[in-house]
């Protein structure tokens, strides 16, 4: 669409004015920092320069690398995160497979089977530098930092945009687990709500 404007902008002054104050707006800083404002991923990007925040969740650093809500991406959703030592993520579940790739420190997996009323007892599996983690659907987990650095994971999601179901404990039914969607970092640019199930 822009660039049809552009090639019509020889035609007329006005339409030419029009065309390039289109075209800033569309590149400009405001744009493309906003919450909401990517449509489409670049081809290439310094991740630096990505936004990243913890939203709430203290010893959580999130970084959306490639993501459905802010960059229109269809099958698969790539997170960066950082959690200092001793922070968590909650027990939780989604109706998506997830792969981590452990990029700097250690910490320990747990995983429960989600196929009875409840998680129950997780096993615990230690997450180390190069290692890989493989979350099933619907599988109950929670990755912690158990070390005394930092522990950093490349986290890649299938079907985003996810839809999380938190608990309270491994024995808390699923059926009282509580869903959060969209999730903390879709919150701003995703508006509707969806139901999901186990």
């Amino acid at each position: 669409m822009v660039l049809s404007s552009v090639g019509s902008a020889s035609s007329s002054p006005i339409a030419a004015v029009f065309s390039a104050a289109l075209l800033l707006f569309y590149f400009s800083d405001t744009t493309l920092g906003a919450p909401c404002p990517i449509n489409g991923l670049p081809i290439l990007r310094n991740i630096s320069d990505l936004p990243q925040d913890n939203y709430g969740r203290p010893g959580l650093s999130h970084m959306t690398v490639a993501g459905s809500v802010l960059h229109g991406m269809k099958e698969v959703e790539i997170w960066l995160q950082t959690f200092a030592p001793g922070s968590e993520t909650p027990i939780h579940r989604h109706s998506c497979e997830e792969v981590f790739v452990v990029l700097k420190g250690s910490g320990t997996l747990y995983l429960a089977e989600t196929h009875g009323n409840f998680p129950g007892k997780p096993i615990e599996f230690p997450i180390f530098v190069n290692s890989t983690l493989h979350i099933p659907i619907n599988d109950a987990h929670q990755v912690k930092n158990t070390s005394h650095e930092d522990l950093q994971v490349l986290v890649i999601i299938s079907r985003p945009p996810i839809k999380v179901f938190t608990y309270d404990d491994w024995y808390m039914p699923h059926t009282a687990a509580r869903l959060k969607f969209p999730y903390y970092w879709d919150e701003q640019c995703l508006q509707e709500s969806q139901k999901d199930e186990l």
